[in-house]
């Protein structure tokens, strides 16, 4: 049931950030990277782990060191979006970036 509940709210989120895309696309990326998805899955980490203050303690750290790989994420298609490169060229440098940050990430958080 908590599964159900997870993939519920989650898809809502999505649901309602393509949603308001139609109208809003900023407004849209805004929904899309707002802190309701990091308060979603820090509920989900104090639910499973019965409030273990360690465990969410280094979710925080994770997830705030975290923007600088998300951060570069968005920099790059915003980036290759201005040069008019196609979307699958976009998403693949954007996630090649993100990747490459994230591994630099957590070998940092070590």
């Amino acid at each position: 049931m908590q599964l159900l509940i997870k993939v519920v709210f989650s898809v809502t989120i999505i649901l309602l950030a393509t949603a308001v895309a139609k109208r809003f696309p900023s407004l849209a990326g805004l929904v899309g990277v707002m802190p309701l998805t990091g308060a979603l899955v820090l509920v989900w980490v104090y639910l499973e782990n019965r409030g273990n203050r360690d465990i969410m303690e280094a979710f925080a750290k994770g997830a705030l060191w975290g923007l600088l790989p998300s951060g570069l994420f968005f920099l790059a298609a915003f980036y290759c979006l201005r040069k008019g490169f196609s979307l699958p060229l976009v998403l693949g440098s954007s996630f090649l970036l993100w990747f490459v940050a994230a591994c630099l990430h957590q070998w940092g958080l070590k």
